[in-house]
């Protein structure tokens, strides 16, 4: 799918970039699962860290696409957890800032972020606060000029590697979402305590730890958006967001069709390759058919969300998200199955990609709740 001139591109160079420097590194962070901060100099001198951040403040000024096309060809030829580290900044701090910001605020941490070095993380879900983000427990009590933040929090990706951590805390009683609130809190403050490490499934490379807070004490300027609003400016955030970790997995979907592709037409049995047997062909086909199913979906969909026209964001966000997901799980089995022991062997990355393909059905909203979201919206439409 060609999308201009300039596009294509950058493509072509962030593709490069991945064969280059992100793919070597894949190997060492599986076994590892350590933070990639040799990664972070590389992405941040050619913006893709940082590509929310406006001109105006010395940043690239990336829209909804770019970032896309960055994200999916990350994956494709790396890592998902390479990948979600490209615009890593994304939903911490650039889109809040840039949607809910103040002016002071913009002015004090977009310059810093527009060097390419700054690393956010969010830290919403609880122990008790999956999906159910209304039971969240982790408070902020007011005190003069300060908020004092006392909880816990768990499955934070770079909670520990962070500079900055865009913390979600009830300021009132109220019940629901009315009373969540969002903080910008710099990870050094003290009452910041870093929990112990999970270990993972897949995404090695995104470290992901619990959080607890200790009398956080932060300044009350570094509350993002509207005391009690914080829940409702962090869902807008996470409707940009969410096309982005579609582009993961359609990056991943991809790797896997290709993987297939070049397998299929190597392997010899019976005297002929597995290519030429009608079975391959036909998964070959159905993966194939459903990575250009998603490639469109999801850049008509960023290509009207870029337009300006947000009258169809959270729709198109849990479509893309949830449809495109369900595709590269699909693929990558496929791919574990078309190169049957071998795509069970870590000699091949078939079962990197199957690890990985997991976590985005699951983050960012299962793909349950899109369901839900989705049915919703076309439910509400006919009856109006």
């Amino acid at each position: 799918m060609n999308l201009g001139e300039e596009k294509e591109m950058f493509r072509d160079t962030v593709r490069r970039l991945t064969a280059d420097k992100f793919a070597p590194a894949v190997a060492d962070l599986e076994r590892t699962d350590r933070f990639p901060g040799e990664l972070v100099e590389i992405m941040g001198d050619m913006g893709l860290l940082q590509m929310w951040v406006p001109e105006e403040y010395g940043g690239p000024g990336g829209d909804l696409t770019t970032i896309c096309i960055a994200k999916e060809e990350i994956a494709r030829g790396s890592s998902l957890a390479i990948s979600t580290l490209c615009a890593n900044n994304s939903v911490g701090m650039s889109l809040p800032l840039l949607h809910f910001g103040t002016d002071a605020q913009k002015a004090r941490y977009f310059p810093e972020m527009a060097k390419g070095r700054t690393i956010a993380a969010v830290a919403m879900t609880e122990p008790q606060a999956g999906s159910d983000v209304a039971s969240m427990r982790t408070s902020a009590r007011r005190d003069g000029d300060s908020y004092v933040i006392n909880g816990q929090k768990n499955w934070i990706t770079w909670g520990a590697d962070a500079n900055y951590t865009l913390v979600f805390a009830r300021t009132n009683d109220l019940k629901g979402h009315d009373g969540i609130s969002a903080f910008l809190v710099d990870t050094k403050t003290p009452g910041y305590i870093v929990g112990r490490k999970e270990e993972k499934l897949g995404r090695h490379g995104a470290p992901t730890c619990g959080l607890f807070f200790e009398d956080m004490r932060v300044e009350a300027d570094c509350m993002i958006s509207e005391e009690g609003k914080g829940f409702k400016a962090c869902m807008r955030i996470m409707d940009l967001n969410r096309p982005t970790v579609a582009a993961s997995a359609l990056g991943m979907a991809q790797a896997a069709l290709d993987l297939s592709v070049d397998y299929a037409r190597g392997r010899i049995q019976f005297g002929r390759p597995i290519a030429d047997l009608q079975a391959i062909q036909f998964k070959l086909a159905k993966m194939a058919m459903h990575v250009e199913a998603s490639r469109a979906l999801l850049y008509t969909s960023v290509a009207e969300i870029d337009s300006g026209d947000w009258s169809r964001l959270p729709y198109l966000a849990s479509t893309c998200k949830c449809f495109i997901s369900d595709v590269a799980m699909d693929a990558a089995l496929e791919a574990v199955q078309i190169l049957g022991s071998y795509g069970y062997s870590k000699e091949y990355p078939a079962e990197r990609l199957m690890r990985d393909a997991k976590l985005n059905q699951i983050l960012e909203g299962t793909n349950e709740i899109h369901h839900l979201i989705v049915a919703r919206r076309l439910l509400a439409a006919a009856a109006a």
